[in-house]
């Protein structure tokens, strides 16, 4: 355990009334009392003191009395460690107790000045000024005392060793709660809810032991809080058969800095979309799930894709034993590279219907045959039962959250961010899923900011963020970044719950209105509570642009849905002035849409075929042409099912053989 930060330097009887004075102490707020630290003799530290660094000082730090808040405003101050010839015997304990590092040394204390810049090592108690060169030997931690300290104190030390079973209810009735495993398994409430964790659990590692720890170690780390009832030994099987050599990176999400700005590449899994991320795991957690569960029927995944979730819940799910899979697909909703991949899919269990209509009614049809009692009597009796691979199913939102992590992790390792400062970050959204993990990740303890939500120029989440009206009654455009093309955003659904104060009752009112009106609107309170959100949009042309002036002055190359979140971000800084470091969510391998990025980068490109673009993809953008494109090149169609929106339960009849 480390901590490195600059140094803030006192001299003698620095007490407890000059730490926090006496005069806020009525607050039991820890962050204004952090907005009040040392305002006496240093009237601007609440707004120098960066996280990570430390206070110096000499005898008697933390003398006098209110000496239970005085290590609290500190530590929420953002001090990371307070060194001293000697402290106060009761402000050392309760340091301790709320997890403040504190080390008694009158040689650093007095060797060290001002503006120093100081790494301690607590394992070893070495103190090392790195601005003078200079070195100390303090008291090491003892191991218990450095886990007090990475819980946060004694208190959330304590609370940590209790395992909780964390309980799931439905955004429509909070009043009957189920498992982790008992929703993924169900995928949507029987109410027609979604299933949203009855709280959203905290971190229970530190940014430090995160920064080294891989992919599948951060998967556990995350996962682990919110399936509690999977033992860890189920846990970390799915994890390590989820995030394997299907990936063509052991980083599994690799970043790329471009410019000013970090890309998280999600693309590097079998299907090259993000998709891969959750849906390698899900097949994995629901087969668990239904042993858990003493499940005997056959799982019926039933998914509506937009493009890319098809693919990647079709290749998760092929011939896994006891389950079956159909995908529905909006015909000409699609790129050529997404439709091939689908309807070239093998597996003995599979099922490609393209439906006539747009995503909203594919998403739209799938979440009414769930909710069809007499379908589910024919399953029963069949011998199957439903779940979903769509991000509906929090078994599919869950292991997204961890990517968020683990790149605020990795960019601390890196160097390009301190423990604790907090980034931005863009996502390209259309169901609501991904930035929807995002959040859940702030909450867990991830210090983001800002929560940017990119839109195309189907633009119903900026519109919504802009006035508090959800409106989808409007034109439905097919744009180049089709997996955005959606008006009903389902996962906004769980937002919706949250900043409705969990209140089960107008949430479902809200969806009624939007079911039967197309529109609802929330209410101001709920729309102060929104303030972690920003919205943008990028038209068609804006898009294009951004992937040209990208390359050409980059030599990056980016799919059109990672360009309208780069557009998104760009204008966003432009407009604010916001100089946090920004991640922004790449979300497609350009060979996804190579057409339409091909024809950005030169207007000649557009009259060529698709697949006779590759060649020059992988030309000017260095990267090998995957593997998930050499296979569609000459792969049999397999899957030329088509039906109409008001066929869908007519055609789950005819795949599963049920007859009526």
């Amino acid at each position: 355990m480390k901590a490195l930060g600059h140094v803030f330097k006192y001299g003698d009887n620095v007490d407890t009334d000059v730490i926090i004075p006496a005069r806020y102490l009525n607050s039991f707020d820890a962050q204004e009392l952090a907005n009040h630290a040392m305002v006496d003799i240093d009237p601007d530290f609440a707004k120098k003191v960066q996280p990570g660094d430390m206070i110096v000082a000499n005898k008697n730090f933390g003398c006098g009395s209110s000496r239970e808040h005085a290590p609290l405003c500190l530590k929420t101050a953002g001090v990371s460690c307070v060194i001293a010839e000697t402290f106060a015997r009761i402000f050392y304990r309760n340091a301790i107790n709320i997890g403040l590092p504190i080390i008694e040394c009158p040689e650093a204390a007095r060797g060290i000045e001002a503006g120093d810049e100081v790494e301690v090592d607590f394992d070893s108690g070495k103190i090392y000024n790195r601005t003078k060169g200079t070195e100390f030997q303090g008291q090491p931690f003892p191991e218990f005392m450095q886990k007090l300290i990475k819980a946060g104190g004694l208190v959330n030390y304590t609370n940590s060793k209790k395992k909780k079973n964390l309980l799931y209810k439905s955004t429509r009735n909070a009043e009957k709660t189920v498992t982790a495993s008992e929703a993924i398994l169900k995928g949507l409430a029987e109410d027609g809810g979604l299933f949203v964790p009855a709280e959203i659990p905290k971190l229970d590692v530190t940014m430090e032991e995160l920064k080294d720890m891989s992919y599948q170690e951060t998967a556990y780390a995350v996962m682990k809080q919110f399936l509690t009832d999977f033992t860890e030994e189920e846990l970390k099987y799915c994890i390590d058969h989820a995030y394997d050599e299907k990936f063509d990176t052991e980083t599994i999400a690799p970043l790329a800095k471009v410019g000013d700005t970090y890309y998280l590449e999600l693309f590097h899994g079998a299907t090259i979309a993000f998709k891969d991320m959750a849906l390698s795991i899900l097949p994995h957690l629901l087969t668990t799930a239904a042993k858990k569960n003493n499940v005997t029927k056959d799982i019926v995944i039933l998914t509506a894709t937009s493009g890319d979730t098809g693919k990647a819940a079709l290749a998760g799910f092929a011939d896994v034993p006891g389950t079956r899979i159909i995908v529905f697909y909006p015909k000409d909703g699609v790129s050529r590279v997404q439709e091939l991949q689908m309807v070239t899919q093998k597996g003995k269990n599979t099922s490609v219907v393209a439906i006539h209509g747009n995503f909203d009614n594919a998403q739209s049809g799938v979440k009414a045959l769930f909710e069809d009692k007499e379908l589910e009597r024919e399953l029963n009796t069949a011998g199957y039962q439903f779940s979903s691979a769509n991000s509906i199913n929090i078994g599919r939102l869950v292991p997204q959250i961890v990517y968020y992590v683990y790149a605020y992790a990795k960019l601390v390792q890196n160097g390009e961010i301190k423990t604790g400062e907090q980034i931005n970050v863009t996502v390209p959204t259309g169901n609501f899923g991904n930035i929807l993990a995002a959040y859940y990740a702030k909450q867990m303890g991830v210090p983001i900011d800002k929560l940017i939500c990119a839109s195309n120029e189907n633009k119903v989440l900026f519109d919504f963020f802009r006035t508090g009206e959800y409106d989808r009654n409007r034109e439905f455009i097919l744009t180049s970044s089709p997996s955005m093309d959606i008006l009903i955003s389902s996962n906004l659904e769980r937002l919706i719950y949250s900043i409705a104060g969990q209140d089960a009752e107008k949430n479902t009112e809200l969806m009624r209105q939007l079911k039967e009106e197309g529109c609802y609107k929330i209410t101001a309170e709920m729309r102060k509570k929104l303030n972690d959100f920003e919205g943008g949009y990028a038209t068609e042309e804006e898009t294009k642009t951004e992937i040209c002036e990208t390359y050409r002055s980059t030599g990056y190359v980016m799919d059109t849905h990672t360009a309208v979140a780069a557009h998104v971000c760009r204008t966003y800084r432009e407009k604010t002035g916001d100089n946090k470091k920004m991640l922004v969510i790449s979300t497609a391998s350009p060979y996804k849409f190579t057409k339409s990025v091909m024809t950005a980068i030169d207007e000649t490109n557009n009259t060529m075929e698709e697949s006779a673009l590759f060649d020059g993809l992988k030309k000017i953008s260095g990267m090998e042409i995957p593997d998930a494109i050499e296979e569609i090149r000459n792969a049999e169609i397999l899957h030329t099912g088509e039906c109409g929106v008001d066929k869908m339960k007519e055609t789950v009849r005819k795949i599963l053989g049920i007859e009526v």
